[in-house]
């Protein structure tokens, strides 16, 4: 199964593992499952880091060598994917987490969240 991390679980796996669910750990340590993260969430934690968010703290050019390292496979941002928000009804608003469903959509993946406003879409989503 092809899962995309959202930011916060890609958080939780690099640094707080205690903060994930028994699902959650079990599907990312699946060996059939293939792990990735967006170029996105690397961007919206550039963002939120520089504003100063105590959860964004991460240096996110060593969180990006971490993720690849362990085997995590880096998702750019394609036009099409930016095409496909357009699609996505608003009953979210963030524009990071709906570029990563756009995303999850176009490649055939399961977007992985704890945000409960991510799971209204339903296709596509698997929240922890």
């Amino acid at each position: 199964m092809k899962l995309l991390l959202d930011t916060h679980i890609l958080l939780w796996a690099a640094g707080q593992p205690e903060k994930l669910s028994e699902s959650a750990r079990t599907l990312l340590t699946t060996p059939d499952n293939a792990l990735y993260f967006s170029v996105a969430s690397i961007w919206e934690i550039v963002i939120k880091r520089g504003l100063g968010r105590e959860d964004f703290k991460v240096e996110p050019r060593r969180l990006r060598k971490l993720l690849i390292t362990h085997g995590y496979r880096e998702l750019p941002v394609h036009a099409e994917h930016v095409l496909a928000v357009e699609t996505l009804p608003t009953l979210h608003k963030d524009p990071f987490d709906r570029l990563l469903l756009a995303q999850a959509r176009s490649e055939g993946m399961l977007l992985l969240t704890v945000d409960v406003a991510v799971s209204q879409y339903q296709e596509s989503v698997l929240t922890l």
